[in-house]
């Protein structure tokens, strides 16, 4: 792979040299040279998902780091879910499919009062001066209804928040329509998105209480009957992009003098005219009552496309900014004063990172953060999409002040760039053109700068000859989806178009596993794409391997970190599912021996009484298999290694393997849900006076892990003793809502009273849900009640937690 500055070149040129023109000269299809070291082999993953509308926008796919894949068509944005489901025994990526539907009604931006609106549309419709009329008639911003014109439906851009930010602990997704109507969606039940807030309504709003001026030192304007002033209010409500900033935390002082972390996140909308507005959320975000601030910046680019957050830390002190892009090509960084964000530091002045006015729009901005090798700091390192070449700049603030490093990536694509993204845990680029072809590009740090390396990654060998449309990475950068149609066949273009989402490998399952056991994260639900992949292997091969086994056991041994046990535990419910029977026949379908039974009491039907006992026999072997382990705890001191199930001589009967590996899954489940009840306890201790009652069961969770002899941990049994001393001899049982008798704490899962009333416990608190109303784990493993009014924070926090076995998030 050759490095690209100037057709190959390793030099790297500070910001203001002067560089000769930009040319195809170093165009390549192949890197002959091409390291071994970086050489990607894409696998195609199933299935590729049809979309039932064509793509619209720019840059159409976008992948948030809840492993959601946001698509924008011309009826709605599709949004695929990412799951690593453990009770499915399929090979195929399991998928979760929901939309947000585009408003039935066009957004009209509000420029002034109904009436006096309506007056000057029709006054600019019939006036005689014919570049006043057809300005206005042929303008959609001013006639987002169309009339005439097909109406302006669909979805021109959507941005997913940081996680952590709606009611669930998850992604917002921000949704720009074509006719410009800018809001912000939710998904609290799974199956349904929520509108929480419409950000053009509210701006449209302030604008037209400030009588359309930025500040109130401003001069008046002209009145609305006057076109440019009609045209001026449009543009400056008008939305380009819009991005999320990181999550900015900063402590709260409460009445009792008690600090408390409040977090916010940011949300900046590029308008027409070049300004942008910076709205401030209060976290998590519920809707309009959740809006803390809007100032506007005048950002002073003309013809303003793409805008990015520039987001660097140095010493401990972050410094955040805006990244500009025009259509013309300059891109610069704007300071964002964050006064109400303590520990956040901005620019004194703009930084022009490209000043040339050469006619390469800008398409895509992002910005990477990196640690340079070299300089022993972090740095940052912004890329952009300009026509078919990649301007990248590397920012580094030094004891001398801010360094600026850039140049341009040539030689890429022969078309221009349509879509771009990058993995920001190690920098890599992905660019595409319409033509199929993906470069990846991983940048080298040098002494002074960086270089890239790259290679190409033609589709057509992965999915044949196919047109692309927009890709995105996953948040781990396990995989890469890709929005195609058909492309050409024996030099004719496709009849129909079929818009599909296809998914391609980027990482090997050895890379997987070994960035999953290394991994700083340690949450799994975070990490699915990564998961996904070895799910994919162990399902395929019927076991896992001994290197992933053997260092899996190693992480057990020397930190004894829950991350590592519920990774075990997630491979063992993976290898539990690829040694299960694929059913024969279709669920739903009657059963043929139950009709046999049927038609054997007919008179005239042969059948014989072993017939009859070998179905029986059949049937309960494979009913006492299914309730294999239901039920049962299994002691801590259960073997530990995870079994292979490689065919060894006289093959071993599968029905054992089922019982052996469902009892580790068992005792591995057994140890999770201990750690889980010694953390309960631990902040039941902390938050509790003597003999104070809590809706948690705490004397049920004491004797239910001291009832184990074999389990014997100290920590455990000194917590326990100081617990029960605080306690002064008060049990506080649950009582059954239907008979008011005794609940006792004998299983983990449910609880049973003495008239055979059953309730499902909280795996987070251990109490019993006595409603009709629970939450449920992503993955179908757990249940949660619901907080209440009642409950104190420190009982709130814990019901916010994730799942105890899988890390995922609870509805």
């Amino acid at each position: 792979m050759a490095a690209l500055e100037r057709g190959g070149s390793p030099s790297v040129q500070a910001a203001g040299e002067e560089e000769p023109p930009l040319g195809l000269d170093s165009l390549v299809e192949e890197e002959a040279a091409a390291s071994a070291g970086f050489r990607l082999t894409a696998v195609r993953r199933e299935p590729a998902v049809r979309l039932q509308h064509g793509v619209s926008g720019l840059e159409p796919l976008a992948w948030s780091e809840d492993h959601r894949v946001s698509v924008s068509t011309a009826r709605s944005i599709a949004v695929l879910e990412q799951l690593s489901d453990v009770h499915s025994g399929g090979q195929e990526m399991v998928i979760h499919r929901t939309a947000v539907p585009a408003p039935g009604n066009a957004c009209l931006l509000k420029v002034g009062p109904k009436k006096e609106v309506a007056e000057c549309k029709e006054k600019f419709a019939n006036s005689t001066d014919p570049t006043v009329s057809q300005t206005f008639m042929l303008d959609r911003v001013f006639n987002p209804e169309g009339k005439s014109l097909p109406p302006m439906r669909g979805f021109k851009y959507s941005s997913w928040s940081p996680l952590g930010c709606d009611a669930n602990g998850r992604c917002l997704l921000a949704a720009l329509t074509m006719d410009n109507r800018l809001t912000i969606h939710s998904n609290l039940n799974r199956l349904q998105w929520v509108q929480l807030v419409d950000l053009t309504e509210i701006y449209g709003e302030r604008l037209y209480e400030a009588s359309y001026r930025l500040t109130k030192a401003d001069t008046p304007r002209g009145e609305l009957e006057d076109f440019s002033e009609f045209q001026r209010r449009h543009s400056m409500q008008t939305p380009v992009r819009m991005e999320w900033s990181g999550i900015c935390t900063t402590q709260q002082v409460k009445h009792n003098n008690e600090c408390r972390d409040v977090g916010s996140v940011l949300l900046a909308v590029l308008f027409e005219n070049s300004n942008i507005a910076v709205w401030q959320f209060q976290l998590p975000f519920l809707g309009k009552e959740s809006i803390t601030s809007c100032s506007t910046i005048e950002s002073g680019i003309s013809s303003p496309s793409v805008l990015s957050w520039w987001e660097y830390e140095h010493n401990n002190r972050k410094m955040s900014g805006l990244i500009v892009g025009s259509a013309f090509g300059p891109v610069k960084i704007l300071p964002v004063n964050l006064k109400a964000v303590k520990g956040y530091f901005t620019l004194r002045q703009p930084v022009v990172l490209w000043q040339e006015m050469d006619q390469l729009p800008v398409h895509s901005i992002k910005c990477i953060p990196l640690y340079h090798p070299y300089q022993k700091c972090s740095c940052s390192l912004v890329v952009a999409a300009r026509g078919s070449y990649v301007f990248w700049c590397l920012l580094l603030i030094s004891k001398a002040g801010l360094n600026v490093h850039n140049s341009h990536v040539t030689g890429l694509h022969s078309l221009p760039i349509v879509s771009m993204t990058a993995d920001k845990q190690n920098g890599t680029v992905y660019t595409c053109s319409n033509d199929g072809k993906v470069r990846q590009l991983i940048p080298i740090f040098t002494d002074v700068a960086l270089k890239f390396e790259h290679q190409l990654i033609k589709l057509s060998e992965v999915f044949g000859s196919v047109r692309t449309h927009g890709i995105a990475v996953s948040p781990c950068g396990a995989y890469l989806a890709v929005i195609t149609t058909e492309g050409m066949t024996n030099g004719l273009h496709p009849v129909n178009k079929n818009y599909q989402v296809q998914f391609v490998t980027l990482k090997t399952f050895e890379e997987a596993a070994a960035q999953l056991l290394e991994s700083s994260v340690q949450n799994l639900f975070r990490q699915v794409d990564l998961t996904d992949l070895v799910r994919w292997k162990i399902l395929k091969d019927k076991h896992i391997p001994q290197f992933l086994q053997e260092a899996l056991d190693k992480k057990i041994e020397s930190c004894g970190s829950t991350y590592f046990w519920r990774f075990k535990l997630f491979l063992l419910r993976i290898l539990y599912q690829s040694m299960q029977k694929a059913p024969s026949e279709v669920v739903w379908k009657p059963s043929h021996e139950d009709a046999k039974i049927l038609i054997s009491d007919s008179p005239g039907m042969g059948s014989t009484e072993d017939d009859q006992e070998e179905g029986t026999s059949k049937q309960a072997r494979r009913q006492s298999l299914c309730d294999t382990g239901k039920g049962m705890d299994v002691d801590d001191t259960a073997d530990d290694s995870l079994p292979q199930s490689n065919d060894v001589g006289g093959r071993e009967p599968m029905e054992e393997k089922l019982l052996e590996i469902q009892a580790q899954i068992e005792a591995v489940e057994m140890h999770l849900t201990r750690e889980h009840m010694k953390r309960v306890l631990g902040e039941v201790y902390l938050h509790t006076w003597i003999t104070e009652n809590t809706s948690i069961p705490t004397r049920g969770v004491c004797d239910f892990l001291m009832s184990d002899d074999g389990y014997d941990d100290r920590t455990a049994r000194v917590l326990i003793g100081h617990i029960l001393k605080k306690m002064n001899k008060q049990t506080f049982p649950e009582h059954c809502s239907l008979c008011k008798e005794i609940l006792p704490f004998t299983d983990r899962k449910q609880a049973v009273c003495s008239n055979g009333h059953i309730w499902l416990r909280c795996f987070l608190t251990y109490q019993s849900c006595q409603s009709l109303v629970y939450r449920r784990c992503l993955l179908h493993d757990s249940i949660a009640r619901h907080p209440t009014p009642e409950d104190p924070e420190w009982i709130k926090r814990l019901l916010q937690g994730p799942c105890t076995f899988c890390d995922s998030p609870v509805f």
